[in-house]
């Protein structure tokens, strides 16, 4: 198995960890009361500020560990450039992941049109975000797996 695919594995099971644990951890702080109060509006927007900054401060924290983690058990650097065909990938991974993130805006957006609570458009928001993340890495490893 490759770095990349070694990377892509860990970004994956990364994502799902980060966004599980984090969930668990709102979760307890939901207001109770009215669903579309200032206090729950307060909480989904704390929700998605808080999620995107400790999601990126983990896969930084993860990243890093995974790359100390490579080097010992391998005795191998990390690539320090990306050739054609990683970029090529990369590319590949970022436009499936753009749409899935497009297609839930949309559809958060489309409830909010069916007169849906605001509670529902910020779960499909922060929903499609952690599946665009998802589709990402599964992209950039089905294709580190099988080629372009």
């Amino acid at each position: 198995m490759t770095y990349q695919e070694k990377k892509s594995i860990v970004s994956l099971i990364a994502a799902v960890f980060i966004f599980g644990a984090f969930c668990l951890y709102m979760y307890p702080l939901y207001p109770a009361g009215e669903a579309e109060s200032g206090e729950a509006l307060r909480y989904w927007g704390s929700f998605v500020l808080y999620l995107a900054v400790f999601s990126i401060v983990a896969h930084l924290a993860i990243g890093i560990a995974f790359n100390i983690v490579f080097r010992i058990t391998t005795g191998e650097k990390e690539p320090s450039f990306a050739d054609e065909l990683d970029r090529l990938i990369d590319l590949k991974a970022f436009r499936n992941s753009f749409f899935i993130f497009i297609l839930g805006f949309l559809l958060a957006m489309g409830s909010l049109v069916i007169d849906r609570p605001l509670q529902v458009m910020f779960m499909i928001l922060i929903g499609s975000g952690f599946v665009s993340e998802v589709t990402g890495s599964l992209t950039r490893l089905y294709h580190y797996r099988r080629g372009v």
